[in-house]
């Protein structure tokens, strides 16, 4: 009779998408999975290498089995590993340069407010909306954390959209006074997506946002929903100062603006936030425009069909 337990186990191995290999006491391999088998080019009776053991890339697992002396050895590529410490220590490095400018800012202020016939109360107000935007840099930074860790549920049920983008739209409409922005909302009032209500302001909001702040005075933009070939459409168009064809592929990067000289204040993540809610709850992102013909971001869902 067949083992149940030992079925699943070979199935995992097999199709995982690590190099794993199971070795004996005698250090031949038992087991390789089809990833071992086509990056290291071995099979089952041969020997794993001690170089191979013995490197920083192997996570070696001992147990025992019908009192035999077995180990399961993880293989990672060396480039992955590479790459996973490159893309950590520029995120580390991003972070800490966007927490240094109003960290900066915030000691100029306290400084400013030691000195003598300064207006202390404005120096604090400003020093608050300091603190404000560190603190909203750094619930972005975990919050997409989260969402890389998979740890956010980002799909749940289908929700109406369009009321979710007029609750947003409201929301910000001061905001959008001060900048100069005007903020309009239409769209398929029948339009759902498979997303959680909290993520799909997410997503609106950080649109909405980024019109906002970087289409500049005089600008409109319009947030809208749309059901086209098969999706569920959100976007966000607005006819203002734009971005260079070369920054569109961009957009959606951590920590990227287009605006590198930095006059508008924001994390540098609400586009990237976007796109990995988009993309977990099974979509697609995409940017268009050109400098001085606005900027258009469209996310698309896919409608379930059962």
């Amino acid at each position: 009779m067949v083992n149940a337990d030992a079925v699943r186990g070979q199935v995992l191995l097999e199709e995982s998408r690590e190099a794993v290999v199971v070795l004996d006491a005698a250090g031949r391999i038992v087991l390789a999975s089809r990833r071992a088998r086509q990056a290291l080019g071995v099979r089952e009776g041969d020997e794993l290498g001690p170089e191979l053991l013995q490197s920083e890339r192997a996570l070696v697992v001992p147990y025992r089995v019908e009192g035999r002396h077995e180990r399961l050895v993880y293989l990672s590529e060396a480039g992955d590993l590479a790459a996973y410490e490159e893309l950590r220590s520029g995120f580390t490095a991003a972070v800490s340069h966007e927490l240094r400018t109003p960290l900066a800012r915030l000691l100029a202020l306290l400084e400013l407010a030691a000195l003598p016939g300064e207006d202390v109360a404005e120096l604090v107000d400003q020093a608050r909306r300091e603190i404000d935007a560190i603190r909203e840099l750094i619930d972005e930074v975990l919050f997409l954390a989260e969402l890389e860790s998979g740890s956010r549920v980002v799909s749940l049920g289908a929700e109406p959209v369009l009321p979710v983008l007029e609750e947003v739209a409201e929301e910000l409409r001061e905001q959008a006074a001060r900048a100069g922005v005007s903020l309009a909302v239409e769209g398929d009032a029948d339009a759902t997506a498979e997303v959680r209500p909290r993520m799909l302001r997410v997503v609106a909001r950080n649109l909405a946002e980024n019109a906002i702040r970087y289409a500049g005075p005089g600008a409109s933009a319009t947030l809208s929903v749309r059901r086209e070939d098969g999706a569920v459409v959100i976007r966000i168009a607005d006819d203002g100062v734009g971005v260079d064809q070369e920054d569109l592929s961009r957009l959606f990067e951590r920590f990227y603006r287009a605006d590198r000289s930095r006059h508008t204040r924001g994390t540098g993540l609400g586009l990237a936030i976007v796109k990995h809610v988009v993309a977990s709850a099974g979509g697609t992102v995409e940017a268009s425009g050109g400098r001085g013909k606005g900027l258009e971001i469209r996310c698309l869902f896919p409608v379930r069909t059962s």
